[in-house]
């Protein structure tokens, strides 16, 4: 099927490829029923299990389904490729009922099979197909002790202990489900070749060029509007507003602050923004060098004028951050937990203290990448208010997909610090992921500065296994204040985030997820 589909979109590529290979001219129209989406960078994989980044996730939620997804411009579930599910009253089984008549874009079918193999395929180091891996989200089903064919239609979860964040997760990229025929098929090759069920089915993929997605017209939820979708690379954030003025691509994302203003008041385009589950901040590597120290961590967090920042270069696009949990998850957060002031001189009395009047650090920092708000121009602004109190922080920049494999790696003898973003979809998985002892990047986790603490493990363990909703909120707030106190990251801000479209476009919404639901758009 992977040859009718690129040979179907042949004629849509031969129309717009004077928009893939460079910058659009003056005069460019693309052409009707195929949206040009400017991103910030080439996607790692197409295998949702694979890939960490938002900027990968855009695309893949285009082509894959998950058995839950969320409510268009919303964060409550509704169901997907299962129609209905039961929870037992202890919190450990989860059934599901399947929808009937779904197949991947393979042609092979949709079952409680297939959706064992995805999760085993995750999960389970004997699988045949584990190697195909890394999973480095597969952490967020930890919690899951089996997962059982009860007939072709249902599938039961079996968990080790009741797990709140489940169900969200299962909506989230993580939990999309790939073709099991195409994994077995292609092997580690399965991202170059993605088969999902999703509303777009995948094309072609022109390495930092273009990857191209074409409408499926046998989507279970109804055929889409438009013909094809093609996802650029436009990695220097002034190619893409010029590319997005001249006409070349459709829609923006990630818009850099100094321009919205600019869409916003020209009639020919539209400008959306929604505020999402996003935290921007700083790793710390609290194995080596000076933040092995609380009071250096917490020095730099004074240090920066963090208020500076959003308002200056993210124009107010963006909130000073107070801690690891988003304020878009506002039951899980304490409104009496400030984010630190900015005190130069209470960051040097913290530095002496500490013995630390003047230190040399290395700064890794990308030059543009997922959720990551102006980074060279942000670390730039970090490094200064580090030198007014006595800190050399030498910046060493890296393209976004080197960057991630320096910095998910572990900053150990790499660097002291190192940008990074994330957008959520519950407020356990970025701490969790990221600040947790178990998530170690030797052990496959996130918590790139080595930051441990064992009464914030059992927090976090807690928080995971409560059912209660007031009792998960009140650990939540008590895990923001743990963690503002200690500082393993330098806090920075919440985005607000944002994409530009062209009057062209209708329908257009954005997630507070911080994907892109495409199947509803339409292009004149």
């Amino acid at each position: 099927m992977m040859t009718d589909v690129r040979s179907g979109f042949a004629a849509l590529a031969l129309a717009a490829s004077v928009f893939f290979a460079g910058a659009a001219p003056a005069t460019a129209q693309t052409p009707p029923g195929v949206l040009i989406v400017g991103q910030i960078a080439e996607p790692q994989s197409l295998d949702p299990h694979r890939v960490t980044a938002a900027n990968d996730f855009r695309i893949l939620t285009n082509v894959y389904d998950g058995l839950v997804r969320y409510e268009a411009g919303t964060l409550d579930l509704e169901p997907a490729l299962a129609t209905a599910w039961d929870i037992s009253e202890d919190g450990l089984t989860y059934t599901f009922t399947l929808r009937e008549g779904v197949t991947f874009h393979d042609g092979s079918a949709f079952d409680a099979q297939a959706v064992k193999f995805n999760f085993d395929r995750m999960l389970d180091e004997a699988h045949p197909f584990h190697n195909t891996g890394p999973f480095p989200l597969s952490f967020q089903f930890d919690a899951v002790d089996s997962v059982t064919v009860i007939d072709p239609l249902t599938v039961e979860f079996t968990l080790k202990e009741p797990f709140a964040p489940f169900l969200s997760n299962l909506a989230a990229p993580v939990g999309l489900i790939v073709s099991p025929a195409g994994v077995e098929a292609t092997g580690g090759e399965f991202g170059r070749s993605p088969s999902g069920t999703g509303p777009f089915r995948f094309a072609e993929w022109v390495a930092n060029q273009r990857v191209v997605v074409e409408a499926n017209p046998d989507y279970w939820d109804g055929a889409p509007q438009l013909q094809a979708v093609v996802f650029r690379p436009i990695t220097d954030a002034n190619t893409r507003i010029a590319e997005m003025m001249a006409g070349g691509i459709d829609v923006l994302v990630e818009t850099p602050p100094d321009n919205v203003a600019v869409f916003r008041d020209d009639p020919t385009f539209a400008v959306h923004e929604t505020v999402g589950p996003h935290v921007w901040y700083l790793i710390l590597n609290t194995r080596d060098g000076p933040f092995a120290d609380k009071r250096v961590r917490q020095a730099i967090n004074y240090a920066v004028d963090k208020q500076g920042i959003v308002d200056n270069i993210l124009q107010g696009t963006a909130e000073v951050a107070a801690g690891p949990i988003p304020p878009a998850f506002d039951w899980a957060t304490d409104p009496g937990i400030a984010p630190y002031p900015h005190d130069p001189e209470r960051a040097r009395a913290l530095l002496a203290e500490a013995g630390v009047t003047q230190a040399d650090m290395t700064f890794l920092v990308t030059e543009g990448g997922s959720g990551m708000l102006d980074p060279v121009q942000m670390a730039t602004a970090i490094q200064s208010d580090l030198a007014a109190v006595g800190l050399n922080a030498n910046i060493q920049t890296y393209e976004w997909n080197s960057y991630l494999a320096q910095v998910n790696g572990g900053l150990s003898g790499k660097g002291d610090m190192a940008e990074m973003a994330w957008m959520t979809n519950d407020p356990d998985t970025l701490p969790f992921l990221t600040l947790h002892s178990n998530a170690m990047p030797e052990a496959g986790g996130f918590n790139s500065g080595y930051y441990s603490n064992p009464h914030l493990d059992g927090l976090l363990d807690q928080a995971r296994t409560a059912i209660d909703f007031e009792e998960r909120a009140d650990l939540y707030r008590e895990i923001q204040g743990l963690v503002h106190e200690e500082a393993p990251w330098l806090f920075v801000a919440n985005w607000k985030q944002n994409a530009v479209t062209t009057a062209r476009v209708e329908g257009f919404t954005l997630q507070p997820d911080f994907t892109l639901i495409l199947r509803d758009v339409v292009k004149n």
